[in-house]
């Protein structure tokens, strides 16, 4: 193939991963151990590489129209890769302290962002269950990359399971669809539904929506995230709580909107329970919980519930404000899990919420910057996650949909509810006593806290211009008033 078709080509970002993958492989196989530090580097800069050709390569379908490069799909595709670009970067320093000098970490972040990648571009139901699962597959062996630990297998284990059972239900939802529709592809699909309405075709439906939710972990398909968020490393789950979860949104309106925009009535409603779901699983279970990796689990949960508002709206503006949230979210929740990885007490890292106790002693800044964090996630103006809520709610209220408000509302009582254990979190580190010493924090793991912080308090002001027509573009792509 000629070069100047080649680099003309709507797929080029996924073949630059596809092929960075497969180089690092061989590079991590001759060179050992020694080698990881060199495949890392290389995994950024291809992820970088990627980002770059996503967001000023060619827009257009390809594979006959099962791949579909448009605008949500390249601002989908940078964001994706640059939180993947940043689990690399605090998994290298985890690997380093850890002492587990293994190259298949960066190799299956690139692995998984294939997957992910596909999933923003997927237009039919063959490309929408390839998608995930590349993703999952990848996913499932780093939730137990740490094998020597019995959490982390466990983690792994749960998730492999769980997640066979979500495929299946996305497997037979996807046959039901093709059954009664008589075409994978999104558009015959939703002309199909056009035509009348088609029992075996919502049947699928609902299928399909129960396996996306469970990729997203909203409730009740939740089952999983607690115990693999608190099983995985903790570079792991970071990745997990942040891409995944994007590209994983994406599929779920492009689906919605572009197969089954005629069966609105029906799937807003099954969008509506699950986002009150996610609110009440997520706000209230994470008052009973000590562990800070499942704290972030629930308060995930209840966050993919906010974010749903916006695809249950049915408008452009709804999907904009869903972007806009998931970005928001994905930089506030990799600032938490960088202050995690930056934190030690008496040699051993930081897990429960009492070890937080007395942290402005030791930790000035850092107990600044999860303080922000914690604001910035419970929606607390001016900071960035209030404005993430700001335009779920927005959206939700503009759409006039029949009980969309009142699923608003059960939004803003989740975030009341939730406030407790975020203040709670505050409280501990700025008014009791320490519990024992602090260690060193990590550089890469302190700077992206920091970083996150800061983008969260100051920076999201001058982001915010610049994000709102960003996100407007991308939702314009779905053709949505």
């Amino acid at each position: 193939m000629d070069l100047s078709v080649l680099l003309s080509q709507t797929w080029l970002p996924e073949l630059i991963l596809g092929l960075g993958a497969l180089l690092l492989l061989i590079v991590g196989a001759y060179g050992g151990e020694k080698s990881y530090g060199a495949v890392g580097m290389l995994a950024g800069a291809t992820l970088l590489a990627a980002a770059f050709t996503a967001a000023l390569g060619p827009i257009g379908p390809a594979f006959k129209g099962a791949f579909q490069m448009d605008h949500l799909a390249a601002f989908s595709k940078v964001a994706i890769y640059v939180a993947a670009a940043f689990a690399v970067v605090l998994g290298h320093g985890w690997l380093q302290r850890e002492r587990i000098h293994k190259f298949e970490y960066p190799v299956l972040v690139l692995l998984a962002t294939i997957g992910m990648s596909m999933m923003v571009s997927a237009n039919d139901l063959i490309s929408l269950y390839v998608s995930i699962e590349l993703q999952s597959l990848a996913l499932y062996v780093l939730a137990a990359f740490q094998r020597d630990d019995a959490r982390a297998s466990e983690a792994g284990l749960k998730y492999f399971v769980l997640g066979a059972l979500s495929s299946g239900l996305l497997l037979y939802g996807a046959s039901l669809v093709y059954g009664f529709a008589g075409s994978m592809h999104f558009d015959a699909i939703a002309a199909a539904v056009h035509a009348g309405p088609n029992t075996g075709v919502i049947f699928g439906l609902v299928f399909l929506i129960c396996g996306i939710a469970f990729k997203v972990s909203a409730a009740p398909f939740h089952m999983w995230t607690p115990d693999v968020y608190e099983g995985a490393p903790t570079p792991v789950v970071a990745f997990f709580s942040a891409a995944p979860k994007l590209a994983a949104m994406v599929l779920f309106a492009r689906t919605l909107t572009s197969g089954f925009w005629g069966a609105f009535d029906q799937w807003r409603q099954v969008i509506m329970v699950i986002a009150v779901l996610s609110f009440v699983v997520g706000a209230f279970g994470g008052l009973r919980q000590q562990n800070l990796k499942r704290l972030l689990a629930y308060s995930s949960i209840a966050n993919i519930g906010y974010a749903l508002l916006g695809i249950a709206a049915g408008t452009q503006l709804g999907i904009a404000s869903m972007l806009m949230f998931m970005i928001l979210y994905m930089i506030d929740v990799t600032g938490f899990f960088a202050c995690l990885l930056a934190l030690s007490r008496n040699g051993k890292p930081i897990l429960r919420i009492e070890d937080l106790s007395g942290l402005k002693r030791e930790k000035p800044m850092m107990a600044v910057a999860i303080t922000i964090l914690c604001l910035s996630v419970l929606g607390m103006p001016p900071f960035s996650g209030f404005w993430a809520k700001f335009y779920v709610f927005k959206s939700a209220l503009a759409s006039g949909q029949d009980g969309l408000w009142q699923v608003a509302m059960a939004g803003l009582v989740a975030s009341v509810v939730a406030a407790f254990y975020y203040l709670r979190i505050i409280k501990l580190m700025w008014f009791d006593p320490s519990p024992g010493e602090t260690g060193k924090s990590p550089t890469e793991a302190r700077w992206v806290a920091y970083a996150s912080a800061a983008f969260a308090f100051v920076l999201v002001w001058f982001a915010l211009p610049l994000l709102d027509p960003a996100t407007r573009v991308a939702a314009s792509s779905l053709g949505l008033h």
